[in-house]
């Protein structure tokens, strides 16, 4: 389903015409994370009963469920403190992110100019295609001229609804809903020819930071100090 903006005059009552509610991509991003989490424990959960027969395997998982349901909160801190089953997350939420990314970078960069350097991408990332997903662009962005670029967006439009009566753990919490943005953004870099590594962090809620550093970066060296601001 296409993107674009539709030019007036249009009409919802056209049949040819397609429109996407705004909201679902809020909803998707929600729901994204538990989906991950649910898709790990019940592979995991499957790797364990594989030699078991199949009737034995049903009471294992009845008695299971039935244990996680008496688990309290501590327990479950505890499981997302699991560097394995954190790092199996990971995968599957920055991957499902690089595929969107791919999408992305060559539907929308292909009928403008030509991109000069990096910075000339990393500055549609920060614009356009930052607004086609938050409907707002980058606050800032700050580069050392050797193939970092740090991006800060003040009002990260999934942390906004985001809240907890204990503001630490939800900082904590936040970080696993970044995984999936930064794929994103691996993603578009990848379909116009860069190869990059992207962190992402939050200090504070809604506030998020992106840094990107590319490994095959085309843009000569500049003698300029390390994090010059860039104006976009």
């Amino acid at each position: 389903m296409p993107f674009d903006t539709p030019t007036p005059p249009f009409s919802a009552s056209d049949p040819h015409a397609r429109f996407l509610n705004a909201s679902c991509l809020d909803l998707l991003l929600i729901e994204l994370v538990p989906m991950a989490e649910r898709i790990v424990q019940e592979l995991e959960l499957g790797e364990k009963d594989s030699p078991v027969k199949q009737g034995e395997a049903l009471d294992i998982k009845n008695k299971e469920r039935e244990k996680e349901k008496e688990k309290d909160s501590k327990s479950s801190v505890a499981v997302m403190d699991d560097e394995e089953y954190r790092e199996s997350i990971y995968f599957r939420l920055e991957s499902l992110g690089y595929r969107v990314g791919l999408g992305l970078g060559e539907r929308f960069s292909r009928d403008r100019p030509r991109f000069a350097d990096n910075l000339d991408v990393i500055k549609f990332l920060c614009k356009d295609l930052w607004t086609i997903l938050f409907r707002k662009q980058v606050d800032n962005l700050k580069t050392n001229h050797r193939g970092v670029y740090v991006l800060t967006d003040n009002a990260f439009r999934p942390f906004i609804r985001m809240s907890m009566s204990v503001r630490s753990e939800a900082v904590m919490r936040a970080q696993t809903y970044l995984w999936f943005p930064c794929g994103i953004i691996r993603g578009t870099l990848a379909s116009v020819g860069i190869e990059a590594t992207v962190q992402a962090e939050s200090s504070d809620l809604p506030l998020a930071t992106f840094q990107i550093k590319t490994i095959n970066s085309t843009v000569t060296a500049n003698a300029g100090g390390s994090g010059t601001p860039v104006v976009t």
